[in-house]
Protein backbone atom coordinates (compact mmCIF):
# COMPACT_ATOMS: atom_id res chain seq x y z
CA UNK A 1 0.00 0.00 0.00
CA UNK A 2 2.90 2.37 0.66
CA UNK A 3 4.26 2.05 -2.89
CA UNK A 4 1.10 3.03 -4.73
CA UNK A 5 1.52 3.94 -8.42
CA UNK A 6 -1.05 6.71 -8.12
CA UNK A 7 0.13 10.26 -7.64
CA UNK A 8 -0.64 11.72 -4.19
CA UNK A 9 -3.77 13.75 -3.66
CA UNK A 10 -2.94 17.40 -3.07
CA UNK A 11 -4.55 19.57 -0.41
CA UNK A 12 -3.84 22.96 1.08
CA UNK A 13 -3.87 24.27 4.68
CA UNK A 14 -4.10 22.31 7.90
CA UNK A 15 -7.91 22.25 8.03
CA UNK A 16 -9.39 18.76 8.42
CA UNK A 17 -5.87 17.34 8.65
CA UNK A 18 -6.86 14.43 10.88
CA UNK A 19 -9.76 13.36 8.62
CA UNK A 20 -7.56 13.52 5.54
CA UNK A 21 -4.88 11.39 7.18
CA UNK A 22 -7.52 8.84 8.26
CA UNK A 23 -9.00 8.64 4.76
CA UNK A 24 -5.50 8.31 3.30
CA UNK A 25 -4.72 5.41 5.63
CA UNK A 26 -8.04 3.65 4.97
CA UNK A 27 -7.87 3.95 1.18
CA UNK A 28 -4.10 3.57 0.81
CA UNK A 29 -3.83 6.81 -1.18
CA UNK A 30 -0.89 9.11 -0.47
CA UNK A 31 -1.56 12.79 0.31
CA UNK A 32 0.50 15.92 -0.18
CA UNK A 33 -0.57 18.82 2.06
CA UNK A 34 0.97 22.26 1.60
CA UNK A 35 0.50 25.81 2.93
CA UNK A 36 0.34 24.67 6.56
CA UNK A 37 0.32 27.93 8.56
CA UNK A 38 2.72 29.70 6.19
CA UNK A 39 1.77 33.18 7.44
CA UNK A 40 2.68 32.52 11.07
CA UNK A 41 5.97 34.21 12.03
CA UNK A 42 6.30 32.50 15.42
CA UNK A 43 4.94 28.98 14.81
CA UNK A 44 4.79 28.13 11.11
CA UNK A 45 4.10 24.63 9.87
CA UNK A 46 2.74 21.65 11.76
CA UNK A 47 1.71 22.10 15.40
CA UNK A 48 2.91 19.73 18.18
CA UNK A 49 -0.43 17.88 18.29
CA UNK A 50 -0.32 17.30 14.53
CA UNK A 51 3.21 15.91 14.71
CA UNK A 52 2.08 13.66 17.54
CA UNK A 53 -0.86 12.41 15.45
CA UNK A 54 1.52 11.52 12.61
CA UNK A 55 3.70 9.57 15.04
CA UNK A 56 0.62 7.73 16.31
CA UNK A 57 -0.36 6.76 12.76
CA UNK A 58 3.19 5.57 12.15
CA UNK A 59 3.01 3.42 15.31
CA UNK A 60 -0.23 1.63 14.35
CA UNK A 61 0.76 1.07 10.71
CA UNK A 62 3.55 -0.82 8.97
CA UNK A 63 5.32 0.72 5.98
CA UNK A 64 4.12 4.31 6.34
CA UNK A 65 6.40 7.03 4.99
CA UNK A 66 6.19 10.59 6.31
CA UNK A 67 8.14 13.48 4.79
CA UNK A 68 8.00 16.98 6.29
CA UNK A 69 9.66 20.03 4.78
CA UNK A 70 12.32 22.01 6.63
CA UNK A 71 9.83 24.72 7.62
CA UNK A 72 7.08 22.20 8.43
CA UNK A 73 4.63 23.83 6.02
CA UNK A 74 4.53 20.87 3.59
CA UNK A 75 3.70 17.25 4.40
CA UNK A 76 3.82 14.10 2.28
CA UNK A 77 2.14 11.07 3.86
CA UNK A 78 2.29 7.63 2.23
CA UNK A 79 0.19 5.19 4.31
CA UNK A 80 1.07 1.60 5.12
CA UNK A 81 -0.88 -1.42 6.29
CA UNK A 82 -2.87 -0.92 9.52
CA UNK A 83 -1.30 -3.47 11.87
CA UNK A 84 -2.55 -2.15 15.22
CA UNK A 85 -0.72 -3.49 18.27
CA UNK A 86 0.68 -6.53 16.49
CA UNK A 87 3.94 -7.89 17.97
CA UNK A 88 7.04 -6.42 16.40
CA UNK A 89 5.22 -3.39 15.02
CA UNK A 90 6.08 -0.90 17.78
CA UNK A 91 4.04 -2.52 20.55
CA UNK A 92 5.64 -3.66 23.79
CA UNK A 93 3.71 -6.43 25.53
CA UNK A 94 0.78 -5.86 23.19
CA UNK A 95 0.48 -2.17 24.20
CA UNK A 96 1.65 0.88 22.28
CA UNK A 97 2.74 3.69 24.60
CA UNK A 98 2.19 7.07 22.99
CA UNK A 99 3.46 10.15 24.80
CA UNK A 100 1.93 13.54 24.06
CA UNK A 101 4.19 16.62 24.26
CA UNK A 102 3.76 19.28 26.91
CA UNK A 103 2.83 21.90 24.31
CA UNK A 104 -0.23 19.96 23.12
CA UNK A 105 -3.34 22.17 23.06
CA UNK A 106 -5.83 19.58 21.80
CA UNK A 107 -7.88 17.20 23.90
CA UNK A 108 -7.36 13.44 23.88
CA UNK A 109 -10.41 13.05 21.62
CA UNK A 110 -8.36 14.59 18.78
CA UNK A 111 -6.30 11.38 18.84
CA UNK A 112 -9.00 8.92 19.93
CA UNK A 113 -11.51 9.59 17.16
CA UNK A 114 -9.10 8.93 14.24
CA UNK A 115 -7.71 5.87 16.04
CA UNK A 116 -11.20 4.44 16.54
CA UNK A 117 -11.93 4.87 12.82
CA UNK A 118 -8.80 2.89 11.91
CA UNK A 119 -9.20 0.17 14.54
CA UNK A 120 -12.00 -1.90 12.87
CA UNK A 121 -9.84 -2.22 9.74
CA UNK A 122 -6.67 -3.22 11.57
CA UNK A 123 -4.87 -6.53 11.12
CA UNK A 124 -4.60 -7.01 14.91
CA UNK A 125 -6.37 -5.47 17.94
CA UNK A 126 -5.38 -1.95 18.91
CA UNK A 127 -4.24 -1.23 22.47
CA UNK A 128 -2.78 2.26 22.95
CA UNK A 129 -1.81 3.93 26.23
CA UNK A 130 -1.68 7.73 26.05
CA UNK A 131 0.72 9.25 28.57
CA UNK A 132 2.78 12.38 28.98
CA UNK A 133 2.27 15.91 30.21
CA UNK A 134 0.17 16.83 27.16
CA UNK A 135 -2.81 14.50 27.77
CA UNK A 136 -6.04 16.47 28.34
CA UNK A 137 -9.05 14.28 29.15
CA UNK A 138 -11.57 17.12 29.54
CA UNK A 139 -13.24 19.23 26.88
CA UNK A 140 -11.05 22.02 25.51
CA UNK A 141 -11.70 25.63 24.47
CA UNK A 142 -10.83 24.77 20.83
CA UNK A 143 -13.84 22.45 20.59
CA UNK A 144 -12.55 18.95 21.42
CA UNK A 145 -14.98 16.74 23.32
CA UNK A 146 -13.94 15.00 26.52
CA UNK A 147 -12.86 11.38 26.88
CA UNK A 148 -16.15 10.73 28.71
CA UNK A 149 -18.17 11.79 25.67
CA UNK A 150 -16.06 9.57 23.42
CA UNK A 151 -16.75 6.64 25.74
CA UNK A 152 -20.48 7.24 26.19
CA UNK A 153 -21.58 8.95 22.95
CA UNK A 154 -19.18 7.84 20.17
CA UNK A 155 -18.04 4.27 20.89
CA UNK A 156 -21.61 2.91 21.34
CA UNK A 157 -22.38 4.01 17.76
CA UNK A 158 -19.99 1.39 16.39
CA UNK A 159 -22.50 -1.28 17.45
CA UNK A 160 -24.80 -0.10 14.65
CA UNK A 161 -22.11 -1.23 12.19
CA UNK A 162 -21.72 -4.63 13.84
CA UNK A 163 -18.63 -3.62 15.86
CA UNK A 164 -19.37 -4.50 19.48
CA UNK A 165 -16.81 -6.82 21.10
CA UNK A 166 -13.87 -5.89 23.30
CA UNK A 167 -14.10 -2.11 22.97
CA UNK A 168 -13.10 -0.16 26.04
CA UNK A 169 -11.84 3.32 26.89
CA UNK A 170 -10.21 3.62 30.31
CA UNK A 171 -9.55 7.00 31.91
CA UNK A 172 -6.70 6.12 34.25
CA UNK A 173 -5.89 9.69 35.31
CA UNK A 174 -8.05 12.73 34.72
CA UNK A 175 -6.78 16.14 33.70
CA UNK A 176 -8.20 19.49 32.67
CA UNK A 177 -6.61 22.08 30.43
CA UNK A 178 -3.38 23.42 31.91
CA UNK A 179 -2.01 26.98 31.90
CA UNK A 180 -2.28 28.80 28.54
CA UNK A 181 -4.41 25.92 27.28
CA UNK A 182 -1.50 23.49 27.14
CA UNK A 183 -1.05 20.09 28.75
CA UNK A 184 -2.78 18.31 31.57
CA UNK A 185 -0.71 15.20 32.42
CA UNK A 186 -3.60 12.73 32.22
CA UNK A 187 -3.54 9.08 31.21
CA UNK A 188 -5.97 7.23 28.92
CA UNK A 189 -5.97 3.71 27.46
CA UNK A 190 -7.95 2.63 24.40
CA UNK A 191 -8.61 -1.07 23.77
CA UNK A 192 -10.27 -1.85 20.43
CA UNK A 193 -10.29 -5.57 19.79
CA UNK A 194 -13.11 -6.07 17.26
CA UNK A 195 -11.84 -6.18 13.68
CA UNK A 196 -14.24 -6.83 10.82
CA UNK A 197 -14.12 -7.35 7.07
CA UNK A 198 -16.73 -4.72 6.18
CA UNK A 199 -19.01 -2.51 8.30
CA UNK A 200 -22.73 -3.21 8.03
CA UNK A 201 -24.96 -0.97 5.95
CA UNK A 202 -27.14 1.17 8.21
CA UNK A 203 -30.46 2.97 7.79
CA UNK A 204 -31.04 5.50 10.58
CA UNK A 205 -34.16 7.48 9.72
CA UNK A 206 -35.95 7.85 13.05
CA UNK A 207 -34.56 9.76 16.01
CA UNK A 208 -37.34 8.94 18.48
CA UNK A 209 -37.88 10.85 21.70
CA UNK A 210 -35.33 11.41 24.43
CA UNK A 211 -36.01 8.92 27.21
CA UNK A 212 -33.04 9.40 29.53
CA UNK A 213 -30.02 11.58 30.22
CA UNK A 214 -26.75 10.37 31.69
CA UNK A 215 -23.66 12.36 32.49
CA UNK A 216 -20.36 12.63 34.33
CA UNK A 217 -19.36 15.60 36.46
CA UNK A 218 -15.62 15.59 37.12
CA UNK A 219 -13.20 17.76 39.03
CA UNK A 220 -9.43 17.51 39.26
CA UNK A 221 -7.39 18.89 42.14
CA UNK A 222 -10.26 20.88 43.67
CA UNK A 223 -13.08 20.36 46.15
CA UNK A 224 -15.71 17.72 45.38
CA UNK A 225 -18.44 20.23 46.21
CA UNK A 226 -17.98 21.69 42.72
CA UNK A 227 -19.41 18.49 41.25
CA UNK A 228 -22.50 18.71 43.43
CA UNK A 229 -23.04 22.31 42.38
CA UNK A 230 -22.74 21.45 38.67
CA UNK A 231 -25.10 18.49 38.99
CA UNK A 232 -27.73 20.51 40.85
CA UNK A 233 -27.66 23.28 38.26
CA UNK A 234 -27.87 20.87 35.33
CA UNK A 235 -30.70 18.87 36.87
CA UNK A 236 -32.59 22.10 37.48
CA UNK A 237 -32.75 22.55 33.70
CA UNK A 238 -33.20 18.92 32.63
CA UNK A 239 -35.51 17.43 35.28
CA UNK A 240 -38.68 19.27 34.12
CA UNK A 241 -38.09 17.79 30.64
CA UNK A 242 -36.64 14.31 31.33
CA UNK A 243 -37.39 12.62 34.62
CA UNK A 244 -34.80 9.87 34.10
CA UNK A 245 -31.69 12.01 34.59
CA UNK A 246 -28.67 10.71 36.43
CA UNK A 247 -25.23 12.37 36.57
CA UNK A 248 -22.26 10.59 38.10
CA UNK A 249 -19.61 12.38 40.13
CA UNK A 250 -15.89 11.70 39.73
CA UNK A 251 -13.29 13.37 41.91
CA UNK A 252 -9.56 12.91 41.30
CA UNK A 253 -6.31 14.50 42.41
CA UNK A 254 -4.21 16.64 40.10
CA UNK A 255 -0.94 15.44 38.62
CA UNK A 256 2.42 16.82 39.69
CA UNK A 257 5.09 17.89 37.23
CA UNK A 258 8.68 19.00 37.98
CA UNK A 259 8.96 22.77 38.31
CA UNK A 260 12.00 24.51 36.85
CA UNK A 261 13.12 26.72 39.73
CA UNK A 262 16.70 27.46 40.77
CA UNK A 263 15.74 28.06 44.41
CA UNK A 264 13.95 24.69 44.63
CA UNK A 265 15.33 22.17 42.09
CA UNK A 266 13.20 19.36 43.53
CA UNK A 267 9.99 21.36 43.48
CA UNK A 268 6.83 20.20 41.74
CA UNK A 269 3.66 21.93 40.61
CA UNK A 270 0.09 20.83 40.09
CA UNK A 271 -1.27 20.83 36.57
CA UNK A 272 -4.61 20.06 34.96
CA UNK A 273 -6.73 21.63 37.71
CA UNK A 274 -10.37 22.32 36.95
CA UNK A 275 -13.86 20.87 36.58
CA UNK A 276 -16.23 19.92 33.78
CA UNK A 277 -19.44 18.19 32.80
CA UNK A 278 -20.32 15.69 30.06
CA UNK A 279 -23.98 14.95 29.25
CA UNK A 280 -25.45 12.35 26.90
CA UNK A 281 -29.13 12.06 25.95
CA UNK A 282 -30.41 8.73 24.62
CA UNK A 283 -33.60 8.45 22.58
CA UNK A 284 -36.16 5.65 22.49
CA UNK A 285 -34.52 4.15 19.37
CA UNK A 286 -30.92 4.38 20.63
CA UNK A 287 -29.80 7.69 19.12
CA UNK A 288 -27.23 9.59 21.20
CA UNK A 289 -26.76 13.35 21.61
CA UNK A 290 -23.91 14.77 23.67
CA UNK A 291 -22.82 18.05 25.22
CA UNK A 292 -19.52 18.95 26.82
CA UNK A 293 -18.14 21.86 28.81
CA UNK A 294 -15.12 22.37 31.05
CA UNK A 295 -13.77 25.26 33.07
CA UNK A 296 -11.42 27.51 31.03
CA UNK A 297 -7.73 27.73 32.00
CA UNK A 298 -8.18 31.39 32.97
CA UNK A 299 -11.04 30.58 35.37
CA UNK A 300 -13.92 32.95 35.98
CA UNK A 301 -16.77 30.43 35.52
CA UNK A 302 -18.73 29.12 38.48
CA UNK A 303 -19.88 25.46 38.65
CA UNK A 304 -23.51 26.59 38.62
CA UNK A 305 -23.06 28.51 35.37
CA UNK A 306 -21.16 25.66 33.75
CA UNK A 307 -23.83 23.13 34.71
CA UNK A 308 -26.59 25.30 33.26
CA UNK A 309 -24.64 26.07 30.08
CA UNK A 310 -23.94 22.38 29.49
CA UNK A 311 -27.61 21.46 29.99
CA UNK A 312 -28.69 24.17 27.54
CA UNK A 313 -26.05 22.97 25.09
CA UNK A 314 -27.53 19.48 25.27
CA UNK A 315 -31.02 20.83 24.60
CA UNK A 316 -29.69 22.79 21.63
CA UNK A 317 -28.00 19.67 20.25
CA UNK A 318 -31.27 17.73 20.47
CA UNK A 319 -33.20 20.61 18.87
CA UNK A 320 -30.97 20.47 15.76
CA UNK A 321 -32.74 17.23 14.86
CA UNK A 322 -31.50 14.18 13.03
CA UNK A 323 -30.26 10.88 14.41
CA UNK A 324 -26.67 11.95 15.21
CA UNK A 325 -25.04 15.00 16.73
CA UNK A 326 -22.34 17.09 15.07
CA UNK A 327 -19.64 15.37 17.14
CA UNK A 328 -20.65 11.91 15.85
CA UNK A 329 -21.62 12.75 12.27
CA UNK A 330 -18.08 12.48 10.75
CA UNK A 331 -17.57 9.04 12.32
CA UNK A 332 -20.88 7.74 10.98
CA UNK A 333 -20.37 9.13 7.46
CA UNK A 334 -16.81 7.77 7.13
CA UNK A 335 -17.83 4.28 8.29
CA UNK A 336 -20.77 4.32 5.88
CA UNK A 337 -18.47 5.31 3.00
CA UNK A 338 -15.98 2.54 3.86
CA UNK A 339 -18.70 -0.15 4.13
CA UNK A 340 -20.05 -2.63 1.62
CA UNK A 341 -21.17 -1.45 -1.81
CA UNK A 342 -24.73 -0.74 -0.81
CA UNK A 343 -26.73 2.39 -0.11
CA UNK A 344 -26.90 3.47 3.53
CA UNK A 345 -29.13 6.29 4.75
CA UNK A 346 -28.64 8.67 7.65
CA UNK A 347 -30.98 11.43 8.80
CA UNK A 348 -29.13 14.59 9.82
CA UNK A 349 -30.29 18.03 10.88
CA UNK A 350 -30.00 20.69 8.19
CA UNK A 351 -27.85 22.94 10.38
CA UNK A 352 -25.46 20.04 11.06
CA UNK A 353 -25.21 19.08 7.41
CA UNK A 354 -24.50 22.69 6.47
CA UNK A 355 -21.47 23.11 8.73
CA UNK A 356 -18.03 23.61 7.22
CA UNK A 357 -16.82 20.39 8.86
CA UNK A 358 -19.40 18.14 7.17
CA UNK A 359 -19.21 19.88 3.79
CA UNK A 360 -15.42 19.61 3.82
CA UNK A 361 -15.68 15.92 4.76
CA UNK A 362 -18.00 15.25 1.82
CA UNK A 363 -15.56 16.89 -0.59
CA UNK A 364 -12.62 14.97 0.86
CA UNK A 365 -14.47 11.65 0.57
CA UNK A 366 -15.18 12.41 -3.09
CA UNK A 367 -11.49 13.24 -3.64
CA UNK A 368 -10.47 9.86 -2.17
CA UNK A 369 -12.72 7.96 -4.56
CA UNK A 370 -15.96 7.65 -2.61
CA UNK A 371 -19.25 8.35 -4.32
CA UNK A 372 -21.12 11.59 -3.85
CA UNK A 373 -23.93 11.92 -1.33
CA UNK A 374 -27.59 11.91 -2.25
CA UNK A 375 -29.47 14.49 -0.17
CA UNK A 376 -33.21 14.99 0.16
CA UNK A 377 -35.52 16.60 2.68
CA UNK A 378 -36.85 14.26 5.35
CA UNK A 379 -39.69 16.49 6.54
CA UNK A 380 -42.01 19.04 5.00
CA UNK A 381 -40.46 21.77 7.15
CA UNK A 382 -37.01 21.01 5.71
CA UNK A 383 -35.28 21.02 9.09
CA UNK A 384 -33.90 17.50 8.63
CA UNK A 385 -32.19 15.89 5.66
CA UNK A 386 -31.63 12.28 4.59
CA UNK A 387 -28.10 11.61 3.35
CA UNK A 388 -27.68 8.52 1.14
CA UNK A 389 -24.14 7.14 1.05
CA UNK A 390 -22.92 4.35 -1.25
CA UNK A 391 -20.19 2.27 0.39
CA UNK A 392 -16.82 2.02 -1.30
CA UNK A 393 -16.20 -1.57 -0.24
CA UNK A 394 -12.67 -0.85 0.99
CA UNK A 395 -12.91 -3.23 3.94
CA UNK A 396 -10.12 -4.67 6.03
CA UNK A 397 -7.09 -5.32 3.85
CA UNK A 398 -5.26 -6.87 6.79
CA UNK A 399 -7.93 -9.56 7.21
CA UNK A 400 -7.79 -10.38 3.51
CA UNK A 401 -4.02 -10.83 3.67
CA UNK A 402 -4.25 -12.89 6.86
Amino acid sequence: MSSTPQSPLRFKTQKALSHRLVLSTLTGRAVHISHIRPASHTNPGLAPHEISLLRLLEAVTNGSNIEISYTGTTLLYQPGLITGSAPGAGASGGVIRHELPAGCTRGISYFLLPLCLLAPFSKAPINVLFTGSGVITSATPVGDISADSVRTAILPLYAKFGITNNIELRILRRSNVGPNGKGGAGEVQLVFGHQIRLPKTIHLLKSGRVKKVRGVAYCTGISASNNARMIEAARGVLNPLVADTYIFSDVSSASFLPQVNKSDPQGKKKIGIGFGLSLVAESSVGCLFSADLASPPSGGVTPEDLGQYCAYQLLETVSLGGTVSLAAAPTMLILMAMGSEDVGRLQIGRDILGTDQIISLGRDLRAFGASGWGIREATDEGTEMVVSVVGRGVGNVGRKIA
